[in-house]
């Protein structure tokens, strides 16, 4: 079934589960906040394929996630710094007129119910934590700690991966628009691996010249 959604495009992914810092200055985007507040507290967000996040004119993904706000504080200038936490995947059937804000007609878009194996998880966990140790070394992200876990049930801990993997906004996007958790939890391992195998490469000397500069 479809609705009609105030939408958020930014230069960013949200995935279920995860928090949104959004700090509002755009007089439209302080409607729609505004709007939320009067009603459900929900809005969508999808990623900015090209262009920028303000003055709109930009090329947008279909497929996003509602954000329902959990957190507002009103500064006497009118900005608003808002916390969120994404709780769905949408997809965008139809865009309709930015005015007085971005608004879409959406469908939810619910992964398949279908189990994915443990091994699937642990090893998609096993390649995020190597490359984020990998670009510790370059001073790129933090490696995560050996004595966290990651907690809840496979969707969650599938989204949690998600978010704390160091990639692209496209390939993040990638993800968010997978089809179920163990198709998203080997593109996830996947990539990770793709992505150390090239910082193994640099770190090893093998992408730059002479110079030190790129080769």
């Amino acid at each position: 079934m479809t609705y009609h959604l105030g939408m958020f495009p930014l230069s960013t992914v949200l995935f279920p589960e995860a928090g949104l810092p959004l700090h509002v200055f755009e007089e439209r985007y302080r409607t729609l906040m505004g709007r939320c507040l009067e009603s459900d507290g929900e809005f969508g967000v999808v990623l900015i394929a090209r262009g920028s996040e303000v003055g709109g004119g930009d090329q947008r993904t279909d497929v996003g996630t509602v954000a329902r706000i959990a957190n507002v504080a009103e500064l006497d200038d009118g900005r608003m710094l808002v916390v969120a936490t994404g709780v769905r995947r949408v997809r965008v059937e139809d865009w309709l007129q930015d005015d007085p804000y971005p608004c879409a007609v959406v469908e939810d878009l619910p992964d398949p119910d279908q189990p994915c194996p443990g091994d699937v998880l642990t090893a998609a966990e096993g390649s995020l934590r190597r490359l984020r140790s990998l670009l510790s070394e370059l001073g790129d992200v933090p490696a995560l700690p050996h004595s966290l876990r990651i907690s809840g049930d496979p969707d969650e801990i599938g989204w949690q991966l998600c978010d704390m993997a160091p990639l692209v906004s496209l390939d993040l996007q990638r993800l968010l628009a997978a089809d179920g958790l163990e198709a998203r939890m080997r593109l996830l391992a996947d990539l990770c691996d793709a992505m150390s195998g090239d910082v193994i490469g640099l770190l090893a000397g093998d992408g730059f010249g002479e110079a030190g500069g790129p080769a």
